[in-house]
């Protein structure tokens, strides 16, 4: 099975490589891919737009950012080695050490020499006569592969906005997903940011303590959580190496794939007194994290046992903001958790600053860009930088920016032109031995990436081996397990409260994007799921011999 020859075209014409797989994005699930079909005996290529590895840490390079999940608990688990050798300096990532550490995974398996940087894929078309994908790039390159596997990121294609005279400012601008690599000093500048989402909550502070002044337009207030940020302990990491395999084995059967560290309450919200409730949010807002959500168990599903998480975290901050308006205006009032909380530090306490503004734009829009800055409610605001924290095209929009065409012709974005479909988040009919690895319809962006990444890896490379061994062709969901799935995703969401908000969970923050819940809640019961269908001969695909 293994190809190793290169067809040579016609005179003029460019030679075309032949691969077991190719591999789109060269990210924590392309790396992994890679390193586990090589090491089986595929032969693979990988094709990444940028000009190192590491996928969203290679891009998002804004002030602040940083991971969400606890370093411990965001990384590898496939290498006992690499997670005694490597060392986190702090509880939470900042993304110049997560980088480091992706740098240092693509050096220590030596994958560089199957990747191919700086070459974005254009177009990825199914032939099926020879059953083969047919890859081709932005330098010319083209490339037949039996598999073609899409380790795309669910948020890695940026989204901006199309503000009336945006092109028009005369300053700097920056997309905090598509940060200059060089460092950017605001020191004397009047900047102004739009969005206040996750990477806007973490860049608020940094740049607020170095702007001359900072104007923050807000559309939607969010919930956020303090991350308690800090040195890692030398014990406490000792601890956890000394059992690294138990502390993964537990994170495993968490709803979210983490967060054993300090595990969810299984009581109900109403079950307790207000005083004793009231302890229980106060110390993991102590705690700092996600842990927070992990109160009660019915916060995601019961909107009056949601309201007093909700509420607690109004309170605080009201607290802490000193404007008793810009508290009002940055306190949310949706459900919290339907949307990915945010965590922060000292976000709320950088709008005490003198040099902070913050503008409503949810009942003033944004009415223009223009050279000198933001117009809203009839005023200007002179600026001298311009960032979007605009956020993303989460899940599908990095899969539909490349021309994905399966059987007959058909492109991937009118198979999904009423909102993606899967079959377990990995495969979708009409697209013969394509893969993505945490696509909608899997748990994904719901859980620790990593741990998604590397279920979805192993299950590929084992699905990839059993073709092999049983010398078969092609391997394709069927219609009627696809539809069962998307009904069961749709079914699951809808027993809790996630599908309440206007959350890019659903697409939300995309004009004209189908209005669908695209990740599927709960790890184990998707691991359990995805197990069965293997064991069962790979139940819901069809299979197809050699010619």
């Amino acid at each position: 099975m293994t190809v190793s020859e290169v067809r040579r075209a016609a005179p003029g014409a460019q030679e075309e490589q032949h691969f077991d797989a190719a591999i789109v994005g060269a990210g924590f699930a392309g790396m992994y891919m890679l390193h586990r079909l090589r090491n089986a005996g595929f032969r693979v290529r990988v094709f990444e737009t940028g000009d190192g590895v590491g996928g969203t840490w290679y891009w998002n390079r804004y002030p602040g950012a940083r991971c969400d999940v606890e370093s411990m608990e965001y990384s590898y688990g496939f290498s006992e080695e690499l997670q005694q050798e490597w060392e986190w300096t702090e509880r939470y990532s900042g993304q110049p050490e997560i980088l480091r550490y992706a740098n240092h995974v693509a050096d220590r398996f030596d994958l560089r020499r199957d990747i191919a940087f700086n070459t974005r894929v254009t177009s990825a078309r199914f032939d099926e006569e020879a059953k083969r994908w047919r890859i081709e790039t932005d330098k010319g390159d083209v490339v037949s592969a039996q598999f073609c596997i899409m380790a795309t990121g669910c948020l890695s294609s940026a989204n901006l906005p199309d503000f009336p005279g945006r092109d028009s400012f005369a300053g700097d601008t920056y997309h905090t997903g598509r940060w200059p690599h060089e460092p950017v000093d605001f020191t004397g500048k009047r900047v102004g940011i739009i969005g206040t989402g996750s990477s806007a909550i973490q860049a608020i502070p940094v740049i607020a303590a170095q702007a001359k002044h900072l104007t923050v337009f807000q559309r939607t207030p969010n919930y956020s959580i303090p991350a308690r940020n800090e040195p890692l302990d030398p014990n406490r990491v000792a601890e956890i190496k000394a059992d690294y395999a138990g502390l993964r084995e537990r994170n495993y059967r968490m709803p979210a794939g983490f967060g054993s560290m300090m595990p969810s309450n299984d009581g109900t919200a109403l079950e307790d007194d207000a005083e004793v409730r009231r302890s229980n949010y106060e110390e993991r807002w102590e705690r700092g994290g996600f842990t927070f959500l992990g109160a009660y168990a019915d916060l995601l599903s019961n909107r009056e046992a949601n309201e007093t998480a909700a509420g607690f975290v109004r309170e605080r901050i009201r607290e802490i903001v000193g404007d008793p308006k810009t508290a009002e205006l940055l306190s949310p009032d949706n459900v919290i958790g339907c949307k990915r909380p945010c965590l922060d530090t000292n976000y709320f306490e950088t709008y005490n600053r003198d040099n902070v503004t913050l503008v409503n734009v949810r009942d003033n829009p944004v009415e223009r860009i223009t050279p000198k800055g933001v117009v809203t409610d009839g005023q200007e605001y002179e600026l001298d930088s311009l960032i979007f924290a605009t956020g993303f095209d989460a899940m599908t929009g990095a899969l539909l920016n490349i021309d994905v065409r399966g059987r007959g012709g058909q492109t991937l974005d009118d198979k999904w032109s009423a909102g993606p479909r899967t079959y377990l988040g990995l495969s979708t009919v009409g697209f013969p031995n394509m893969f993505m690895i945490s696509g909608p319809g899997s748990p994904s962006v719901l859980t620790n990436m990593i741990t998604s990444i590397e279920q979805h890896v192993v299950w590929i490379h084992d699905c990839l081996e059993y073709l092999r061994e049983k010398r078969l062709a092609t391997i394709e969901a069927t219609p009627p397990a696809e539809d069962d799935w998307v009904d069961h995703v749709n079914a699951v969401a809808d027993l809790t409260l996630y599908p309440t908000c206007n959350s890019w969970y659903l697409g939300k923050n995309i004009p004209g994007k189908p209005q669908v819940f695209m990740p599927l809640i709960g790890f184990p019961p998707y691991v359990e799921k995805c197990d069965a269908v293997a064991a069962g001969g790979y139940e819901g695909f069809e299979l197809d011999s050699a010619p």
